[in-house]
């Protein structure tokens, strides 16, 4: 991100633009909905899960990783994911205050 010189917005700024920049392609959407759907940690089953190769699952992985949407836990050879309660709660902090917004605007 130096380019866009992420130094100029907040902090809260960046926090956001980060994740929804890991939540800006579909495979990772698609993991996103299996951690979901099974309401649990996943230590191998989502590579069978979806059309891609492992190293490119690994990759999305670690995207969201990063961006803190996911969390992993090491377990003997593997990684066991699920979804960060805190990120997804960030989320919905920043989408609900947009929506309180537009409700109230009476902008166009």
């Amino acid at each position: 991100m130096g380019a866009t010189k992420t130094e100029h917005f907040t902090d809260a700024q960046n926090q956001i633009a980060i994740i929804a920049k890991a939540l800006g392609h579909p495979a990772r959407i698609a993991i996103i909905e299996y951690l979901l759907k099974v309401n649990e940690c996943i230590c191998g089953d989502i590579v069978n899960e979806l059309p891609l190769a492992q190293p490119t699952v690994s990759q999305h992985l670690k995207e969201l990783k990063n961006a803190g949407i996911i969390k992993g836990n090491i377990s003997g050879n593997a990684i066991c994911y699920c979804i960060d309660e805190k990120t997804i709660e960030i989320l919905n902090s920043y989408f609900l205050k947009i929506t309180q917004t537009i409700s109230k605007s009476k902008c166009c």
